[in-house]
Parts: C-alpha cells; sequence; structure tokens
C-alpha cells in the first residue's frame, strides 16, 4: 500500500475513533472467579453478617433480599446460578450509621444467593441462602 495523504488520514481518522471508544471491562465468568476477585484469595469463614432473603420466591424478576453486618466495610452480593453472578456490592463507611442494604434482585431460577462481607479488620465471612424460584427472571 502506497501510503499517500489521503490514506494517513484515514489511516488517523480511524486510529482517533477507536481510541476513543469506551473500552469494556471483562466481568466474572464465573462466581468463582468473582468471589476471587473480591476477596483476593484470602480465607471465608463464618459470622458477622445476615442474609435474609425468601425461602420460596413467585417470580425470579424481583426477589427482595436484605444484607446486614455490624462491622462490614464491604458486602458483595452474588446469585450463583445466574449467567452473571454478580448482583450488588455495597460500600460502608467508618461512620456509617447502619451497616445494612436491601434490594430486589432477578434470579434466573432456583439457585444459592450468597454475601460475602469484608469486615473492618480484613477478614471475610459468608452467609448463603436457597431461594426456590417457580418463575425465572432471567428469560425462564
Amino acid at each position: 500500500m502506497e501510503l499517500t495523504r489521503r490514506n494517513a488520514i484515514i489511516l488517523g481518522a480511524g486510529a482517533l475513533l477507536v481510541s476513543g471508544m469506551p473500552m469494556r471491562r471483562s466481568a466474572a465468568a464465573t462466581s468463582e472467579e468473582a468471589i476471587a476477585a473480591f476477596t483476593g484469595g484470602a480465607e471465608i469463614g463464618s459470622g458477622d453478617i445476615e442474609l435474609i432473603a425468601p425461602e420460596i420466591a413467585e417470580n425470579g424478576n424481583t426477589v427482595p433480599i436484605e444484607v446486614s453486618s455490624g462491622s462490614a466495610a464491604e458486602i458483595l452480593v452474588l446469585a450463583m446460578g445466574n449467567p452473571t453472578p454478580n448482583v450488588a456490592t455495597f460500600r460502608f463507611g467508618k461512620l456509617a450509621a447502619s451497616r445494612a442494604a436491601s434490594t430486589r434482585i432477578r434470579l434466573a431460577g432456583t439457585q444459592d444467593v450468597v454475601a460475602i462481607a469484608k469486615l473492618d479488620d480484613g477478614s471475610f465471612v459468608q452467609a448463603s441462602s436457597t431461594v426456590k424460584v417457580t418463575i425465572g427472571g432471567c428469560g425462564g
């Protein structure tokens, strides 16, 4: 290819266009990868975390959950059976009056919902609950 003025302008415009495109971060493909990314490979115990989820959900599109901890800096919520397991990450400051959150999540079907908390001392604790879904929420 001969480098002419026209070709140089086209190549420059193409490079400018590509550099201005937003880069998509790759999400963790599996729940194990999401947990490893959150904990950095640290051991997960049990203790200062509570996860409240219904035992049976009539509709997987809106499943109410609540998570709370007395000393959590962050809480990660995962739906283990969803195509994209990351549901939410809640971050709490040192002066937070309450370290609790509630939301509604979408579940593809009957599965475990897991909450992992990073405590102020750097340790990790986990709670889980199995939710039976009668009508799937992720295209089911």
